[in-house]
């Protein structure tokens, strides 16, 4: 079984090196990598050419301006050939050098599995040792998608087949895309997904949806859009419960 793990880029220069070397030091040897970028003014590209040759041909690159996260990572997902379909983020990287092991495990010990999930934990940069937030996808049910609650996402690695029959990420949500896409397979095709009990990814504070006040507003009315669109009852209100739990997974070490 081959796991793609999609990687999106731009002007990443600054974290780029600890994602790849995560991936690299990964147990689980059958990989498929794909580093899609955005165009990057800065060293992000020179990062990548650098450690290139240390994936004996599993990592690939594409480098071009692009419409987004969401629009790289599909196009990740698009020139991808691997069973199995995951993404790091450029700012993040695996918590644990067996993560893509434990996957391909569990994918491979049920052949009717479409996805399976995990836990992530967030540091502030600077300081890997100190979790600052520890987000468990344990108690998650598709019931609580409605209330802006979904899996944790860079924990989330599905069959390809799942993709090429209920579609990419929607480049129409900007912030939100990974929400909706949840929403879909979850709520409206009700796939079959595992919570695994482990910590999947270390993610630096500061992600797309959470950079500024403004950005969690626009994140909150997409997700109820969202919902909407998709025949699931919710409201601004709802979605905003999400931002109240978010203060009990703080961690301050």
């Amino acid at each position: 079984m081959t796991i793609s793990l999609i990687t999106a880029t731009y002007n990443s220069g600054k974290t780029v090196e600890d994602t790849l070397r995560s991936v690299l030091a990964q147990t689980y040897k059958e990989i498929d990598y794909w580093v899609v970028d955005g165009g990057s003014k800065d060293d992000t590209m020179d990062i990548v050419r650098k450690y290139e040759p240390l994936f004996s041909g599993r990592l690939h690159w594409i480098s071009e301006p692009d419409r987004g996260i969401y629009d790289a990572m599909n196009k990740g997902i698009s020139h991808s050939t691997g069973d199995v379909v995951g993404i790091l983020n450029s700012d993040d990287f695996f918590t644990s050098n067996d993560v893509l092991e434990r996957v391909a495990a569990e994918m491979q010990a049920d052949n009717t599995l479409d996805a399976v999930y995990g836990d992530i934990h967030f540091i502030k940069d600077g300081a890997p040792d100190r979790i600052v937030r520890y987000y468990s996808s344990k108690y998650f049910h598709p019931f609580w998608l409605r209330f802006g609650f979904l899996p944790a996402h860079p924990s989330f690695y599905a069959r390809r087949e799942i993709f090429e029959k209920y579609g990419l990420y929607s480049i129409k949500y900007p912030i939100a895309a990974d929400y909706d896409m949840m929403v879909r397979l979850f709520c409206k095709y009700k796939i079959k997904a595992k919570y695994t009990a482990f910590d999947y990814v270390t993610m630096r504070v500061g992600g797309v949806s959470t950079r500024s006040m403004s950005n969690r507003i626009k994140a909150a009315f997409e997700n109820v859009d969202i919902c909407r669109e998709n025949g699931i009852y919710s409201n601004i209100l709802f979605i905003s419960m999400k931002y109240l739990y978010k203060i009990f997974q703080w961690r301050l070490r």
